[in-house]
């Protein structure tokens, strides 16, 4: 299945969506910016995974699910990267959205997002209303506090991190919403698939580090060496390039045999294999070898 035009799709439809009727045109046109061209869409993918694995029998929810993960994803880079926090003037290869328009637009686009995705999945609810509301509420839990990516950001302005409960927050929030939620719209319970959002979001935050580390602007399309530059905590300053990697391999082993029993269990293993060996950039790999 081409999971890619599927989640394309359903991101098309919240984007025109969110710009109908009288929505004024440069928040409308902000809002675009903030979504198209996107990433890897690494966190729908998973989503639409798991509920194929566990047989997909509300694609609308799953769908819903999907793309209200990535407006929320996508709302916490447009706020990440504003003056008030990263002050970053790239991502994704071309200017920041509070550059390209203005901290007044970014700071509104970033809330109508998060709200979008809410949005996107209470218009879902008909097909199924029980799962509808356990879609909201994992949302609502890996959007805020205290396990959510508001947490996450809000640890930085702590004097003291707790470095565990900082990366399972800022960056593995959204990874176990993607797989419960993928689940539940698949009608499987939630608790079982948290532990393997988790690992692969603990996997991506080890990645991340490696990549900013060892790549430069042009590579990342953002920019590099900020873990150093602010002083964040870091696999590779912790580890050293060859014990990161080695403990993102490790973290990938462990996310593979924390897969549920589900009919699609052998397909998502490969593809939790595939997705996370690709997020390892080329210099880490040369450097553990």
């Amino acid at each position: 299945m081409d999971l890619s035009g599927r989640i394309e799709s359903a991101i098309s439809r919240a984007i025109a969506e969110g710009q109908a009727g009288a929505a004024p045109p440069k928040l409308a046109s902000a809002l675009d910016y903030a979504l198209s061209p996107g990433g890897a869409r690494i966190r729908p993918r998973i989503c639409l995974s798991v509920a194929l694995a566990c047989g997909d029998g509300q694609p609308e929810l799953a769908d819903a699910a999907a793309v209200a993960i990535e407006l929320i994803h996508s709302a916490s880079l447009v706020h990440d990267d504003m003056p008030c926090f990263d002050n970053a003037d790239l991502r994704r290869g071309k200017p920041a959205l509070h550059k390209a328009y203005g901290e007044p637009l970014a700071l509104l686009t970033g809330d109508s997002l998060i709200v979008a995705g809410f949005e996107v999945l209470a218009r879902a609810a008909h097909h199924d209303p029980q799962r509808a509301i356990e879609l909201i509420r994992i949302l609502g839990v890996r959007t805020g506090m205290p396990y959510g990516i508001c947490a996450g950001q809000g640890w930085e302005s702590e004097d003291k991190i707790d470095l565990s409960a900082y990366h399972r927050a800022k960056t593995g929030a959204l990874f176990i919403a993607a797989t419960s939620m993928g689940a539940v719209a698949a009608g499987q319970e939630a608790g079982p698939w948290e532990e393997l959002g988790d690992r692969i979001g603990e996997a991506f935050q080890v990645a991340d580090d490696l990549k900013d580390a060892l790549l430069d602007e042009a590579e990342m399309g953002k920019p590099a060496g900020q873990d150093a530059a602010n002083s964040r905590p870091s696999a590779v300053a912790e580890l050293g390039v060859a014990g990161a990697v080695q403990r993102f391999k490790d973290i990938l082993s462990g996310a593979i045999a924390s897969i549920p029993s589900c009919p699609g269990e052998a397909q998502l293993a490969q593809m939790v294999r595939v997705m996370s060996e690709r997020l390892i950039p080329e210099p880490a790999r040369q450097a553990a070898e």
